[in-house]
């Protein structure tokens, strides 16, 4: 592995300033209007001015798509533009765009769809899935009378071994279910073997992989890793809440599911989301391929994307390096007495821009407080909470305060962090 592999590599300043200036609230919290480190991203990241903006402007007009006319046509436009733009990002050649309120209502709903029509006596998933994921697959797996079969975590690594889910695929199983990163550890599965092995057991195994804290910082190929559903959540990418996104492959966009009855199979979307949020996915793509345009010369916008994600990647895993391993002025988590990481991160390019920490001497919660009061926020991730109760349990804890960062946040933001991160962990 190479040093960039290993340890990434920081965009140019002047780039990361223009990154910053491109998202509100950034360095000020719009509530206190005191400075404030927000390290909370994969709740909810940082908006995109563009994004906000695009959404009003469409948001505001009065007109239909598919009434005629000049305004009409071209809220009609918007949709096209943004399945092309979200097949594009996925490297999706067949199919079909799904959007609903949330990427959760997506991935459950596929689920079940799967679970009722195609044959087969059992369901494959893991302890890392979000909730709408394992439910999708728990609930809809009792309803039709199927096994639900459940793949371990490795709590050393946070991440769910490729042999954990070979073993319980069988040529019976009618779906697998596997996270692609986990919200919780950070671990990123290595899915392309998943799938590669898991069709040698059954080829025509139907797959889904929840996407939602990958697709922010890293790319996902479907053609690569030919799966039949990904989704994710615009507002961890710098979008508005109230939109999940995800692209269905031709098999499942064609298993009978909740439509009009005359409607086309390729329509998933029960009227269509506010026009306006079709505006704001193409806005999430062309920042990302504005940053590709920094480093490559190209107007091809899947090349200006695979570009614009790899520096999001490589800018992240240099991040990632800093807060574990700090520098020669400030000493990263792994060794500031009194805190720890709750997983060992030994390879980063397996790895997304979460750390879960744990202190010797807070509570989680305490913890999440104790930074608050110094302006810094992140959050607490327990078996308090539906949303991470199995997950946390399965790396042999009970919660975790979960740090995320995002790009456009630099070295200094994390020096400030970790110096404040021994000031908690000292008291």
């Amino acid at each position: 592995m190479t040093e960039l592999e290993m340890h990434g590599q920081l965009m140019p300043a002047e780039v990361t300033a223009q990154c910053r200036e491109k998202y509100y609230h950034v360095d000020v919290d719009p509530f206190t209007k005191k400075e404030r480190l927000f390290f909370d991203n994969s709740g909810g990241s940082f908006r995109l001015k563009d994004a906000s903006q695009r959404f009003q402007d469409v948001d505001d007009l009065p007109n239909c798509g598919g009434h005629g006319g000049a305004v009409s046509d071209y809220i009609d436009s918007l949709r096209g533009q943004a399945s092309a733009d979200l097949q594009t990002m996925f490297n999706a050649k067949d199919g079909c765009i799904v959007t609903s309120m949330t990427a959760s209502i997506i991935i459950f709903d596929v689920s079940e769809c799967i679970i009722e029509n195609v044959p087969g006596t059992n369901v494959v998933t893991t302890q890392l899935e979000h909730p709408s994921a394992f439910d999708g697959c728990a609930a809809a797996a009792k309803k039709f009378g199927k096994e639900l079969r459940v793949a371990k975590t490795d709590p050393r690594t946070g991440a769910i071994p490729v042999e954990e889910v070979l073993k319980l695929v069988d040529k019976d199983t009618c779906l697998l279910s596997v996270i692609l990163t986990s919200n919780i550890t950070g671990a990123i599965m290595d899915i392309e073997t998943i799938v590669r092995e898991a069709r040698k057991i059954k080829p025509d195994l139907f797959i889904v992989c929840d996407s939602v804290q990958h697709t922010p910082h890293g790319l996902f190929d479907m053609q690569a890793c030919p799966v039949d559903c990904v989704n994710f959540a615009p507002y961890k990418f710098g979008g508005i809440r109230g939109l999940g996104a995800g692209w269905i492959s031709e098999r499942v966009m064609n298993l009978p599911h909740r439509k009009l009855i005359e409607e086309k199979q390729s329509n998933w979307e029960m009227g269509g989301c506010a026009p306006a949020h079709y505006a704001e996915l193409s806005a999430i793509f062309d920042y990302v391929c504005w940053i590709g345009k920094q480093f490559k010369d190209t107007e091809d916008r899947r090349e200006l994307y695979l570009e614009g994600m790899e520096r999001i990647t490589l800018h992240e895993r240099a991040l990632l390096d800093r807060i574990l391993h700090g520098s020669k002025e400030v000493p990263g988590v792994l060794d500031i007495p009194g805190v720890r990481c709750a997983v060992e991160m030994d390879n980063l390019a397996e790895r997304d821009l979460i750390v879960p920490l744990i202190f010797d001497n807070k509570t989680c919660v305490e913890a999440s407080r104790a930074y608050e009061a110094k302006g810094v926020v992140v959050h607490e991730r327990t078996d308090d909470s539906l949303y991470s109760a199995r997950q946390v349990n399965s790396i042999g804890v009970h919660g975790i305060v979960r740090v995320s960062p995002l790009h456009c946040h630099t070295f200094d933001d994390i020096d400030k962090f970790l110096k404040i991160t021994a000031e908690i962990a000292a008291k």
